[in-house]
Formats: C-alpha cells, sequence, structure tokens
C-alpha cells in the first residue's frame, strides 16, 4: 500500500539560501537556474512543496532583500515594490481612493493571513488565471520591471502573462518594480469576483477602469480573471462602450460581448457554461460600480494631491551582512522571541516554524490542521502580524518575535478579556481551532477596538470552524471590542 503524504512536513529537503542584495539573488539564479526556486512570502512555494507538486534542489528566500517594499505616490503615479504584501497595498488610503479597484481586488484576495505574509510580486510571477490582483493590474495599464544579469528590462503586464503558471520572467530574473500610471481626472475603478466561499480562488473575476466625461464614456479598460488560459482584457467590450453614453443597457451589451471573448474552462470550482454566464452579470455591476465612481473622481480632479515619499510595509526588513546557505540536511541556529522568551534552536532547512513550536518549544496551542494555510488553526503573531505557523520555514523566521496563543495569558496565568469573551459566550465546542481565531482577533481589537460584524468576519474569513456556526464566535469579539461605559 502507498504511503500517503504526510502535508504538514516538508518531505523534500534543499539548501537554503538567503541573498544579502539584489545583485547576490540574481547571481544565485544565474548560478543554479532551473533546480532553484525563488520564495518570497512562500505562501505558493511551500504549499507546493508540501503537495509535491514542485522538489526544488535550492530555496532563495528575497523576502528579506533591502529596497523591494513599499509604495511610491509620484506625478507619474504608483510605484509598488513587490514584496509589498497585499495587506499592505490593500489599505493604503491613497490606493483605496486613487486605485480602487486594485484595493478591492486585494481585499478579495485569499484570507486575511495570506493577505498579510502574500506579497505582489509573488501573486503576480504565480501567473495564475485565477488572480486576484493581476486583473486590476491589467486594468491599470500596469509595468513591470524586471532584473537580470544583463541590466533592467521593462514589460506590459499584458506581455508578461504567456499561459497558466507562465510567464515572460527568464530563470534569472527577478521582478523588482510595478508601475501603475496616474489616472486621469475624472477616472473611477472597480473589482467585483465569484467564488465558492470568501477565501477561495475566483471562478470568474472582472475589473473595470473607466474614464468619465459628463455622460460620455471617453475610455475603458476591462480584464478578467478565470475565465480563460491568462488574465485577459476585453477589447471588442472595451471598444463597444467608448465615446458612448453609459447606461444600463449598454453595460449589459458589453457584458455578452465580454462573454463571447472568454475562453473558460470546467475544472473544480465551476464550468465553462457557468463562467460565460456570469461574465455577462460580472461586466454589468463592475462598470456600474467604476461609472459611479468616476463621477466622484471627476468632482474631486481639482484637488491638488500631494506626493509621498516611499512608504514601508509592516514586518521584518532586516537587512543581511551576507547570503546564508544552508545545505540540505544540515542545521543552522536560529534566535527567536517567543511569547517573550528568546530561544536559541538549530533548525534544517526543511524544517518549520509550527513544528518548532509545537515539537521543539512544547507550545501546542498551535495546532496542526490542514498544514496548507486553508484552516487558520496554526496562526501566530510573526512580527506582530499574523501567520500561518505551517507555511513559515522556521529558518526564514531567525531573530523575529512570535507570539502563540499560550502568550495571550497575563503573568500568572490569567485569561486575556478575549480568552474570557470566548468563553462566557460559549464561542468554542471542541476548541481546536479556538487558538488560530484568538489570534487573529487579538490582531483586529488592536487595530479597530470597535469591529463591526462585517470586521469580525472578514478577518476570520481564513478561519474554519466544524463544530459550530460563527454567531457565538462574532459575539465573543464584538463583547470584548465594546468600550466600556464609565
Amino acid at each position: 500500500m502507498n504511503q500517503m503524504t504526510n502535508s504538514h512536513i516538508l518531505v523534500n529537503e534543499f539548501d537554503y539560501l538567503e541573498p544579502a542584495s539584489l545583485d547576490e539573488a540574481i547571481a544565485l539564479l544565474k548560478q543554479y537556474g532551473d533546480r532553484a526556486q525563488v520564495a518570497a512570502g512562500g505562501t505558493n512555494l511551500v504549499i507546493w512543496m508540501k503537495m509535491e507538486q514542485c522538489a526544488p534542489a535550492y530555496v532563495i528566500n528575497v523576502g528579506k532583500l533591502p529596497g523591494l517594499t513599499g509604495l511610491s505616490f509620484q506625478d507619474e503615479g504608483l510605484r509598488v515594490g513587490p514584496l509589498t504584501t497585499i495587506r499592505a497595498l490593500r489599505n493604503a488610503p491613497r490606493v483605496q481612493a486613487t486605485y480602487t479597484g486594485l484595493a478591492e481586488a486585494c481585499a478579495a484576495f485569499g484570507s486575511a493571513q495570506i493577505q498579510m505574509m502574500g506579497t505582489v510580486g509573488g501573486n503576480v510571477c504565480n501567473g495564475s488565471p485565477a488572480s486576484d490582483t493581476v486583473p486590476a493590474l491589467l486594468a491599470f495599464d500596469a509595468q513591470l520591471t524586471l532584473t537580470g544579469p544583463a541590466g533592467k528590462r521593462n514589460l506590459p503586464i499584458a506581455d508578461f502573462l504567456l499561459g497558466p503558471g507562465q510567464t515572460a520572467l527568464q530563470p534569472d530574473e527577478l521582478l523588482t518594480g510595478i508601475h501603475l500610471p496616474q489616472p486621469q481626472p475624472g477616472t473611477g475603478s472597480a473589482f467585483v469576483k465569484i467564488s465558492r466561499v470568501a477565501a477561495d480562488l475566483a471562478k470568474a473575476s472582472a475589473a473595470a477602469v473607466i474614464v468619465r466625461r459628463g455622460d460620455e464614456i471617453v475610455a475603458c479598460r476591462l480584464a478578467f480573471g478565470s475565465v480563460s488560459p491568462t488574465v485577459l482584457r476585453a477589447h471588442r467590450a472595451e471598444q463597444l462602450l467608448a465615446g458612448q453614453t453609459f447606461s444600463a443597457e449598454l453595460a449589459l451589451e458589453a457584458g455578452q460581448v465580454a462573454s463571447e471573448e472568454v475562453t473558460p474552462i470546467d475544472d473544480v470550482r465551476s464550468t465553462a457554461r457557468y463562467r460565460r454566464q456570469v461574465i455577462r452579470a460580472l461586466t454589468h455591476d463592475v462598470l456600474q460600480l467604476a461609472w459611479e465612481r468616476a463621477g466622484s473622481q471627476a468632482q474631486d480632479s481639482e484637488v491638488e494631491k500631494p506626493k509621498t515619499p516611499p512608504t514601508t510595509a509592516p514586518g521584518h526588513q532586516g537587512v543581511l551582512a551576507k547570503t546564508l546557505h544552508v545545505a540540505h540536511g544540515e542545521t543552522h541556529e536560529i534566535e527567536l522571541t517567543v511569547n517573550g522568551r528568546r530561544h536559541r534552536l538549530a533548525v534544517r532547512p526543511n524544517e518549520l516554524l509550527l513544528n518548532v513550536l509545537r515539537e521543539r518549544l512544547g507550545l501546542t496551542g498551535s495546532k496542526y490542521g490542514c498544514g496548507l494555510g486553508e484552516c487558520g488553526a496554526c496562526t501566530v503573531h510573526l512580527d506582530g502580524q499574523p501567520a500561518l505557523a505551517c507555511l513559515v520555514l522556521a529558518v526564514a523566521a531567525d531573530g523575529r518575535e512570535v507570539l502563540t496563543v499560550e502568550g495571550l495569558q497575563g503573568p500568572n496565568g490569567e485569561l486575556s478579556p478575549l480568552q474570557q469573551a470566548f468563553i462566557e459566550h460559549n464561542a468554542f465546542q471542541c476548541g481546536y481551532c479556538t487558538p488560530g481565531m484568538l489570534m487573529m482577533t487579538q490582531k483586529l481589537l488592536e487595530e479597530i477596538p470597535a469591529p463591526s460584524e462585517d470586521d469580525v468576519r472578514d478577518y476570520l474569513k481564513g478561519n474554519r470552524c466544524r463544530c459550530t456556526g460563527f454567531a457565538s464566535i462574532v459575539r465573543a469579539v464584538l463583547s470584548a471590542g465594546r468600550p466600556v461605559d464609565r
């Protein structure tokens, strides 16, 4: 009988490398070629390795490279560092105001944990036709900067996408910049998505960018995800709209044209027939939203927009003194501060943070669940941000601070107000999923002390509970976050 792979661990062994500079990263890519895989947030690569869909001999972690994180707003538009997290891009006020469709795409992206761990560059380079950020980037005519041994080259994102999982990125190149042009006055944008559950990949998605003058559509760009081998533009639908007076009937007609341009397939998430049908509705809805916002933008277009310097997203931004190379089978000593206590541990390249916490430090509050980042049971805080410990390489966590559910208690073992609220409102049954929910909602209450029910449900969309519904869980969090009357 064949032995089933344990998806909680990484079966294959590999060399782990952390380059100290961009030049060194490119040199490593040139040296190891197809035998190497790049990791940034790691939310795709680690899953692929666990499922034995790939087995690289070398994992090159570029997530700590300096200069590739942050946002910069200038006259020419928005520049996004490829290591910027999805969550940081989603929450940037200027992105929400000026590139609304992109902010909405980031908000629709997976679970809150994946948003906080995953990077924009990683999502683009994944080349998935079901990507959430790429339709919005394509609708905004994003330009990519690719850097390799021969230097830099710029490429429109439309030319970067070649097929499912295939891009124009060469084996010795890295994505080092994403540029979105400054929208014209009177521009509005939107992103809509249909999926089985909130944190799932899209059955179909649509992004629209409209330039409006009065009742006239000056220009329009439409992009669709999960309905063709790559994210694609609907050029015929765009041509139908340009120069026309906007109406709901015109938007429906554009949806019909767009449904004839896409080439969907049957797969586990949906059928080709359904996708064609739903594209009609998505096109109408995304155009209506973008049109309404374009009207609002047109009224505000005379207001001078201030320039902003590059901003750095939260998270670990350490700079290495030299390239770290840990060979497969060997160990490397790391330092972790866990719940306020410092630990020095020797770890192998393929050890996971979850294993280290549970088996080496005896902190079993963080649970093994799906092992693939879908259930949220293993959630901890890493440098203050929720992270899925089952997807974090322990060696990559060197020098970082970890908070587990055990660390929520007071110095004498007293429960935190949030933990007490979970008990008072019967927000658990077996309790297996509770630690991950506590870690997520603890962060929520730090960000939004008095959250709404929608805030709670959005934060917990990546946490699964098989025992009960979420009503009591939401009540507990709202209770803990409610301001105290004096």
